[in-house]
């Protein structure tokens, strides 16, 4: 089976992946961090917010069964694409809104998409749209959060009605 892969990033990582791995087609989705010039960063690192890295998903899918457009559509709907550093309580760059492209048809695909988002929101978009450099997984910890902690605060206070929201909103 052939698989590709995408790099996104909406905020906390926990966020984004609850809301991919949800998806028939996607096979994995991994947090982690990119963006930046930090060489194998740390959480703790990224928090300070000097590592240039964002918090992201890396999302290996079946292009057959999903495509990177419907990821990319989804995407705007999964957060704010127009908060600049932020989501919500979380703040700072590494919470910035940002999709990181393996080629030039991932880049047009994500800017063309971006586009018709921009239609439908009052404020402008501050997504970036860059080349994936290099993506360094997350530690352990973050991975599959929301599935391996259904009742962890931030789950229950911040993931959980996200979800809910776009459920509502597929109806």
């Amino acid at each position: 089976m052939k698989t590709e892969k995408a790099t996104l990033g909406g905020g906390c990582f926990w966020c984004v992946e609850a809301v991919y791995e949800r998806l028939p087609g996607i096979l994995s989705v991994t947090s982690g961090y990119a963006g930046g010039q930090t060489e194998n960063p740390t959480y703790e690192q990224i928090g300070t917010g000097k590592t240039g890295h964002a918090e992201v998903v890396q999302i290996e899918y079946d292009p057959d069964k999903i495509s990177y457009q419907k990821i990319i559509d989804l995407f705007w709907d999964a957060h704010d694409p127009t908060t600049l550093n932020r989501q919500g309580a979380d703040v700072g760059t590494q919470y910035r809104s940002i999709i990181l492209t393996a080629n030039d048809d991932e880049a047009r695909i994500a800017k063309e998409s971006r586009d018709r988002a921009q239609t439908k929101s009052r404020s402008p978009i501050v997504t970036e749209i860059v080349p994936l450099e290099k993506f360094y997984p997350a530690e352990d910890y973050h991975q599959d959060f929301y599935r391996e902690n259904p009742m962890h605060p931030y789950n229950l206070a911040v993931i959980r009605p996200k979800l809910q929201k776009l459920d509502a909103k597929a109806e």
